[in-house]
């Protein structure tokens, strides 16, 4: 699942591909990633529109048009913003918004779980996903102080804490394992229990993480790319490296399960 670098990276490449230009025509399938929206009034609303900004909230997106037309964007687990010359077909396209000088941003999601939602611009950051988020780890990014007040309220094992999008928005799966490790502190340890050098130690290790991932993610003028494509290299410390030896002590990584996904750690690093 796209997590905070990959929807930084569509925000900022959204800008580059779209910002200023025209909407000839804006065009979605009816489904899933539309929810109840009608396809119809979609490219209705849409077509014939600027796009003024693009913002990010955790993994959401909000795009701001002129005549303050608002569109709420979440990728899903498989979503993708992809920028090709008119004409060329693209598999999996859910959405399509054709802009002025021939290219087409296309919306490509093969499993659907991305989603699509018109709204007023002045009321994008109140839709309820939006307003139920935490503070953002790379906008605002976290302290001991904010990590004390955050997960000293919680008995949950840090991990779960950290992924949870209310605590601090935009983090997942793999930039959590990654923090985690950076920090050596144990994916299992109780949220509120973790001393202050701990804490301060975490807070680093979310903000390395982050700009880690950002800056290994293509330019702006390609597809957007995720860290995790299909045959590229896995960049990461641990994450998916389950049986390697640790980066920094040797030890043979590990994986379990939990809050149902998969967390790696190294047993000696992170005792």
């Amino acid at each position: 699942m796209p997590e905070l670098p990959e929807v930084e990276h569509a925000a900022r490449s959204l800008r580059a591909w779209m910002q200023g230009r025209c909407i000839v025509r804006a065009a979605a399938e009816r489904g899933r990633v539309l929810r109840d929206e009608d396809p119809r009034r979609f490219a209705r609303v849409l077509s014939g529109r600027t796009l003024e900004s693009v913002e990010r909230r955790g993994k959401y997106l909000l795009l701001i048009f002129d005549r303050e037309v608002g569109l709420l964007s979440h990728l899903g687990m498989t979503g993708k913003l992809v920028l090709r010359e008119a004409g060329e077909v693209e598999p999996y396209s859910r959405a399509r918004f054709e802009l002025q000088g021939g290219q087409v941003v296309h919306f490509r999601d093969p499993r659907k779980f991305g989603r699509l939602r018109l709204a007023p611009a002045r009321r994008l950051a109140q839709q309820p996903e939006i307003a139920a988020l935490g503070p953002d780890a790379w906008e605002e990014p976290p302290t001991l102080r904010s990590l004390s007040e955050s997960l000293g309220r919680t008995k949950r094992p840090v991990k779960l804490a950290l992924m949870d999008q209310s605590v601090i928005a935009g983090l997942g799966n793999i930039q959590v394992a990654e923090a985690l490790f950076r920090a050596h502190v144990s994916p299992r340890r109780r949220a509120d229990q973790l001393r202050p050098e701990e804490l301060g130690r975490l807070a680093t290790a979310i903000r390395e993480s982050l700009a880690f991932t950002l800056a290994r993610l293509t330019p702006v003028q390609g597809d957007v790319s995720y860290v995790e494509e299909p045959g590229a290299a896995n960049p990461f410390l641990i994450y998916g490296k389950a049986g390697e030896p640790c980066p920094l002590c040797g030890e043979k990584l590990r994986s379990f399960s939990q809050g149902g996904r998969t967390t790696h750690w190294c047993p000696r690093c992170q005792r």
